[in-house]
């Protein structure tokens, strides 16, 4: 009887996980797509079109045939700006995530392996990277990227995945640390102790499996919070620098300009495309979770 019940439940967790991988791909597939769509209009993303793009009084103009979401306050494709918004969005949030992951497990392993004082060493140094302020650090490093002649000393794309990877793997750190402590006292530990297996081993073969799922699921779930701070980042300027459009510094032009309330699409067109990334990731996260976690698929 309870397996019945639970199957409308499972079913729509499987649903969620279908539209979840629908929308994602959507999204990827808009992004890829930029080039093409700018070779087929004739607009690169940081091309004016002044003649064209703004109407006799200086302002953007509204959708038409040849923008299909508009222009903005410099005669550039709306649409196209959008599209290479939402690359840049995955560029570093894709990246940024995985790099978290990867160092935040390695370090997490170590932490939960360890015992006494080192546990706790590792312990206090992730209360203290947890407690330095986001915002202010990548101002600092921004600043401090900029050269003599005001250019940048590494890509600014790279500095931003370097400044989230930075923050959120303490997060994965943690996860692991827990689950690693949970388990080196277990049966399935003791049991390859006695066989003579050594540390990397018991850590690949039996501790390792067991964590991957729950990353996986941890790695979907803390993507778009990346991909919202590296909109967050560029909002602010500490970001992607213009004229490289990215979905933060379209956001905040079109509201510092005003020329939203002329031509909506300036503010619509980047905020949905924030909105479908983060969305698709977060339906994602909640099927993967579903799909790789037994017991909470029996959980209607």
């Amino acid at each position: 009887m309870s397996d019945t019940l639970s199957l409308p439940g499972r079913r729509a967790r499987i649903d969620a996980l279908s539209f979840g991988l629908i929308l994602s791909g959507l999204v990827v597939a808009a992004a890829l797509a930029a080039p093409l769509v700018a070779w087929v209009t004739g607009h690169g993303p940081t091309d004016q079109f002044r003649t064209t793009g703004l109407d006799q009084m200086g302002l953007p103009m509204r959708p038409n045939a040849e923008f299909l979401l508009g222009s903005d306050g410099f005669g550039r494709d709306v649409l196209v700006r959008v599209l290479y918004g939402t690359r840049i969005s995955l560029i570093v949030g894709l990246p940024a995530t995985t790099l978290a992951m990867l160092v935040g497990t390695l370090i997490g392993l170590v932490a939960g392996w360890s015992r006494g004082w080192g546990d706790q060493l590792f312990g206090r140094f992730m209360d203290v990277m947890i407690a330095f302020p986001f915002i202010l650090t990548a101002l600092s490093l921004a600043t401090i990227n900029r050269g003599a002649d005001g250019q940048p000393r590494i890509p600014p794309e790279a500095l931003v995945v370097l400044v989230i990877a930075g923050f959120s793997w303490i997060y994965f750190a943690r996860l692991v640390r827990g689950i690693t402590r949970s388990l080196r006292d277990g049966p399935l530990v003791n049991a390859a102790r006695v066989s003579g297996a050594s540390v990397p081993q018991i850590l690949w073969r039996e501790v390792l499996p067991v964590i991957l799922p729950k990353i996986a699921v941890f790695w979907s779930v803390q993507l778009p919070a990346n991909i919202v701070a590296e909109a967050t980042l560029s909002f602010l300027g500490v970001g992607i620098n213009p004229p490289t459009p990215s979905l933060g510094n379209m956001i905040a032009d079109a509201q510092r300009s005003g020329l939203y309330q002329v031509q909506p699409w300036l503010l619509l067109g980047p905020g949905l495309a924030l909105f479908l990334a983060v969305a698709g990731a977060n339906i994602l996260s909640a099927g993967l979770r579903s799909r790789l976690d037994p017991h909470s698929a029996l959980r209607v």
